[in-house]
């Protein structure tokens, strides 16, 4: 069996609906804000704490909404595989890149999709944000 890597992770728009995207420092996937828990946090602790440290979007965790949980292949980790609990942040948002985060990208969902995403981003985040549109 694969290790397994627990992870949350945020959607984040901006003012002309564009969902955000980040590439960590050494790797070459893009994919939401977000990361892995410290001791003690929940989910969506986890989500904002990391919002805040990597693009400096300040929300509570109680502020967020969550989209799903879901497993996926690593997008960075061979022979991984991430449960990633998911959420929405409402409201419209701007970003810089800090942290660990090397580039950050808005992504026009309407548009072909470059082909750089990372698997939970294309196999379940995007068609649950499109199953939310109609």
């Amino acid at each position: 069996m694969n290790p397994l890597i627990v992870v949350s992770a945020v959607c984040v728009f901006d003012e002309a609906g564009r969902l955000l995207t980040v590439r960590k420092r050494g790797t070459d996937k893009f994919m939401h804000p977000g990361g892995k828990p410290e001791s003690g946090e929940t989910a969506a602790q986890t989500a904002a704490r990391e919002l805040a440290e990597e693009v400096g979007i300040v929300l509570r965790a109680d502020e967020l909404v969550l989209l799903g949980i879901w497993l996926a292949d690593a997008a960075n980790e061979a022979a991984t595989q991430i449960q990633a609990t998911v959420f929405t942040a409402p409201g419209v948002w701007n970003a810089r890149p800090s942290a660990e985060i090397a580039e950050i990208r808005w992504l026009d969902l309407a548009a072909e999709l470059p082909d750089d995403l990372a698997p939970l981003l294309t196999d379940h985040v995007l068609p649950a944000l499109s199953g939310q549109a109609g």
